[in-house]
């Protein structure tokens, strides 16, 4: 057993709330509140649905920034386990601990380069060409931010509780929407016109499986593209052009495996959540697909989709090499060169 388990939960909440303290404040207003929203729910565990209390809730966002003010200084600190303590970013050394007794650990820079910290139970551990997947359960210490699903020193990890948290939330916003979009067929497809909770449990696990796809093909979107690659993701400094460059790599992620493999399965369900999840640079970038997605649904024959699909891969590939190339003509102005094709010049890239 791990000894003194709640000390090793409260290490790394204490970093999750360092993390934040440093970056959750770079939101826009909206999606900083929604987040807290989120986090407070899961914090008090609240149920899915049920209303948050707004007086508590507001109090605890007061308290919640004081204590950022307070740690927002403070280094992250080494976890404590059975054979002393472990810099909490060496993930792999912390997980040879954990494992064994049904826990596991995640740590890494995402988006815009900002920590993210989770201990969880872990649910399984597999292997999938050749690249290992840990599949977490019950949260015991999260950031304000949960990425479903990321690559993490070569093996991917999945947060069964974030994906479930996720798919409520869309489903609580499409109620208020529009019925007959991609949306609204996925939920239809799972069936949450009846039980709900029986529809949110098939929908996790097969959106679980779409993602640990994703994540297989990014590892295969890694080997292509080499080194030069996560170089170039991590220099960049703008904003925009750093979401250009993951937008290009999710593209050619999803059309080497993702879209292939559930084309293949007929996981039509997932295809429509893919399709309903398509949005703003990535939509922009790739209106092939949906017009695809578009035809598919009114012949429900796969072949044309899946050239569309084919023939992307070159196409991302070669572009996902283009902006590596203009990076490596002039780092400096890599920044300002990419960024400008994210606001601009879309046209260059698009599919």
């Amino acid at each position: 057993m791990v000894q003194n388990l709640s000390a090793l939960i409260d290490t790394v909440q204490k970093n999750c709330t360092i993390a934040d303290a440093r970056h959750a404040r770079d939101m826009t207003m909206c999606t900083f509140l929604l987040e807290m929203r989120e986090y407070y729910r899961w914090e008090m565990e609240i149920p899915y649905g049920a209303r948050l209390p707004r007086d508590e809730l507001g109090d605890w966002l007061n308290a919640r920034e004081s204590l950022w003010n307070t740690v927002e200084e403070e280094e992250f600190a080494r976890l404590p386990l059975n054979q002393g303590e472990i810099d909490p970013f060496e993930t792999d050394d912390v997980n040879r601990a954990l494992i064994p007794q049904g826990l596991v650990y995640s740590s890494g820079l995402g988006r815009f380069r900002k920590p993210h910290f989770v201990l969880a139970e872990l649910k399984r551990a597999e292997t999938r060409e050749g690249v290992q997947v840990l599949v977490a359960g019950c949260e015991y210490a999260r950031d304000l931010i949960a990425p479903p699903a990321a690559m993490r020193d070569g093996a991917i990890f999945l947060r069964t509780d974030a994906v479930r948290r996720l798919l409520w939330n869309k489903y609580e916003e499409w109620q208020w929407k529009e019925k007959d979009t991609a949306l609204g067929r996925a939920f239809a497809h799972y069936g949450f016109d009846g039980d709900s909770e029986r529809a949110l449990d098939r929908m996790t696990e097969a959106e679980s499986e779409a993602m640990i796809l994703h994540e297989i093909g990014e590892a295969r979107a890694e080997a292509l593209l080499g080194e030069d690659w996560n170089t170039m993701l991590g220099q960049l400094g703008s904003r925009h052009a750093e979401l250009l460059a993951r937008a290009v790599r999710d593209h050619l992620a999803d059309c080497l495996v993702t879209l292939p493999t559930l084309l293949e399965r007929e996981a039509f369900g997932s295809l429509h959540f893919y399709v309903a999840n398509l949005s703003g640079l990535r939509r922009a970038l790739f209106p092939a697909l949906t017009q695809a997605y578009e035809a598919w649904l009114g012949s429900r024959d796969g072949g044309p989709f899946a050239e569309i699909v084919t023939r992307a891969q070159s196409h991302w590939l070669d572009t996902a090499r283009q902006l590596t190339t203009t990076y490596n003509q002039d780092p400096d102005a890599a920044d300002a060169r990419l960024a400008r094709l994210a606001d601009a010049d879309l046209a260059e890239l698009r599919l």
